[in-house]
């Protein structure tokens, strides 16, 4: 054999040696490929994953509240500071209201007479002939305070709440000091009697209002309160939230002929529940579930809602949750939409491994259940990087380590 591979090289260029030798490495390269094994694996175990979810839908809020309705209302004059805290047999008045024989003429009538005290207070002040501190610090006082609030109306920073409470506090010692100053002027003394007078007569159509719970107090109401409640919240479907989310009140909100809403009190401040219409149908939410929800356009830190029921029906998922926040931050809500995000552990298994029967999607477990395989629909929350995060339809039919078929 050497000799013969001695005298085919001798009768063979360098050049046409190397073609050969070229042709021949080709030759073992794709006989190896084609007659090597093809990959035995077949199947694969099922691995715990960890996936992050977030889920949004249009949100209808629900508050624990209670709402006041008065007959033949005219007019309210708001006592307490919208938001405050009040409690009932607690001597506090929420708001006066006048009934239906009152007429708005009296108040211009009352605000005739306090233009004249005004008017002839100032007479009185400009005919002084010596300098008065007292009178100046007052006046002063006044000034200032209606100022700031001026300032705070035109964009300065400062509570207007507070504001407004120091000036009425300011007036009220000016009011103070002149009419003791002045209290032997019999003429200014018949002119506060004649306020006195007509204060008395709008008394006569005015009741005072104490509150009827111990909560937050609002004078802001939409027609929701009394037919969207704690004790109602959970009886409606898919389709009356939906309904409600585009502007109709609930079907059980009956309010009485001539009866107008002057309040309501807000009795939990930390707790609240929402009913939320979710985008992704094919979601399977369970009961009990906990998530951290954010809403529109809310700068605050999210709060935990945990879902209290699921309803499926009408084409609709609604999910039902309690929970746990202040309720200040949505006083003033009732529709929105909601973001429900967390991270969930499930079971992951390689792409190839989901198969499709009947329409559903699954994997196929090997020796599940006697010596055949068994097929168990799931639903997929994600995929990436070559393996599907997944969740059994049916809880606790599908387990880690199991053995599942992939195509």
């Amino acid at each position: 054999m050497g000799r013969f591979f001695s005298a085919v090289t001798r009768k063979v260029s360098p050049l046409q040696l190397v073609l050969i030798l070229l042709v021949l490495g080709g030759a073992v390269w794709y006989i190896s490929g084609t007659l090597k094994p093809a990959s035995t694996t077949q199947w694969a175990y099922v691995e715990i994953g960890t996936v992050g979810a977030v889920y949004d839908g249009d949100a209808l809020i629900v508050r624990n509240e209670s709402p006041y309705y008065a007959d033949g209302v005219t007019n309210i004059n708001y006592i307490a500071e919208e938001g405050a805290w009040v409690e009932e047999n607690k001597g506090q008045v929420v708001c006066e209201v006048f009934s239906s024989g009152f007429s708005t003429k009296e108040i211009s009538a009352l605000q005739g007479y306090r233009e004249n005290i005004r008017d002839y207070e100032i007479t009185l002040i400009n005919d002084e002939t010596t300098y008065d501190a007292s009178l100046t610090r007052v006046e002063a006082d006044v000034l200032a305070r209606a100022s700031e609030a001026r300032s705070i109306i035109f964009g300065t920073a400062g509570n207007l709440s507070n504001q407004e409470a120091l000036l009425k506090t300011a007036i009220s010692e000016r009011q103070k000091y002149i009419k003791g100053k002045y209290g032997s002027d019999q003429r200014l003394q018949r002119l506060l009697e004649d306020e006195q007078q007509q204060m008395q007569r709008i008394q006569s159509w005015t009741k005072q209002v104490a509150p009827t719970r111990k909560g937050i107090v609002s004078f802001y109401t939409d027609g929701y309160e009394l037919g969207l409640s704690f004790s109602t919240y959970d009886t409606f479907t898919p389709a009356d939230v939906r309904r409600m989310i585009g502007g109709a009140l609930p079907e059980n909100t009956t309010v009485s002929r001539g009866k107008t809403c002057v309040f309501r009190i807000i009795m939990s401040e930390d707790e609240w529940y929402m009913l939320m219409l979710v985008d992704d149908k094919n979601w399977n939410p369970n009961k009990g579930d906990t998530f951290n929800l954010l809403l529109e356009d809310d700068d605050e830190p999210e709060t935990l809602a945990t879902i209290e029921d699921v309803n499926r029906s009408d084409g609709e998922l609604l999910l039902k949750l309690s929970v746990k926040g202040d309720v200040r931050k949505i006083m003033y809500m009732r529709t929105c939409r909601a973001h429900l995000s967390s991270t969930i552990q499930t079971l992951k298994v390689p792409s190839r491994a989901i198969y499709e029967q009947n329409g559903m999607r699954g994997v196929v477990v090997e020796k599940y259940y006697g010596d055949e395989p068994f097929f168990i629909p799931v639903t997929i929350e994600r995929e990436e990087d070559n393996y599907v995060y997944i969740v059994a339809v049916t809880d606790d039919q599908l387990q880690e380590g199991m053995v599942v078929r992939l195509f």
